[in-house]
């Protein structure tokens, strides 16, 4: 039941959101999402995405700033989508205010100093109520393309 669960939840993902990149590609992953077990257990809860201090943070989607300040003594920002969807950033400096409508692509944060990882990244997160889901669904699927066999051409 909790799989067809997560598997319901990731859909409404993909389907919902436009596939605005938080930052510009080529996206660097440095952790994975790695979903606890259980609630309470450990687990990664969205991916750390390698990006330099000062990078300029879009919103995903359209949505309405759920809350823009410290959380912990990190810079957090939280967007709700129409669609319920929350996505998270951290560690930023907000560059909107909580109850501000904000457009997809739409520069919302920088990134700053204090991320978990070794060298600068942002956290990323996707929620569905209080369940965490995988923020890299929300992104368009690459295009496959046939290569030649011979790239030489001969």
């Amino acid at each position: 039941m909790t799989t067809l669960l997560l598997s319901l939840l990731l859909a409404l993902a993909q389907a919902a959101l436009p596939g605005v990149r938080p930052l510009p590609a080529p996206l660097s992953v440095a952790r994975w999402w790695d979903p606890p077990p259980t609630p309470y257990a450990a687990g990664h809860r969205g991916v750390d995405l390698s990006a330099p201090v000062g990078a300029e943070l879009r919103a995903v989607a359209a949505g309405r700033v759920h809350h823009a300040g410290p959380v912990a003594g990190r810079g957090v920002l939280s967007l709700t989508l129409p669609n319920g969807l929350r996505t998270t950033y951290e560690p930023v400096r907000p560059l909107v205010t909580e109850g501000e409508q904000v457009t997809a692509g739409q520069v919302v944060a920088v990134l700053t100093e204090g991320s978990h990882c070794p060298a600068p990244c942002l956290h990323w997160g996707l929620l569905a109520g209080e369940v965490y889901l995988n923020p890299l669904t929300s992104l368009p699927r690459p295009t496959s393309r046939l290569l030649p066999t011979n790239p030489s051409g001969g």
